[in-house]
């Protein structure tokens, strides 16, 4: 039987990690969407790099789903121990990270980063123990 305690750590770690995967997921999407801030900026000046930036609901949107995440990692190191915490965060955030980037930017994912997943899952489940 899985403890409430046990529940409560892992729900909180897949959830830092989600927010996470959206926030990178929605801030690369407006970031694309958007284009070079260089261009923008020698078109329309600082102000109007700035203004298309915070104007982008995609990149507003990341921006504020890495807010969220932030104060949800404090919750979880709160309840559960660094050593745990800490690094199926970050694992899981690169497992999620990897699916997102194929799935949802239709990016390229090699063989090598597929495999590189597999490892950093196996890892996420040996520390798990």
């Amino acid at each position: 039987m899985i403890s409430h305690q046990l529940l409560r750590v892992w729900g909180s770690i897949f959830f830092v990690a989600a927010l996470a995967v959206a926030g990178e997921v929605l801030i690369a999407a407006g970031m694309t969407q958007l284009g070079d801030l260089d261009d923008i900026r020698a078109r329309s000046g600082l102000f109007g790099a700035i203004k298309a930036v915070l104007t982008s609901v995609k990149f507003v949107s990341g921006a504020l789903c890495m807010a969220l995440n932030f104060f949800a990692m404090l919750f979880a190191l709160s309840i559960a121990d660094l050593s745990l915490a800490a690094p199926a965060i970050a694992s899981l955030t690169y497992i999620g990270n990897a699916f997102a980037a194929k799935w949802f930017l239709h990016e390229k994912v090699d063989q090598r980063r597929w495999l590189a997943t597999v490892f950093v899952a196996v890892g996420v489940a040996l520390i798990a123990r």
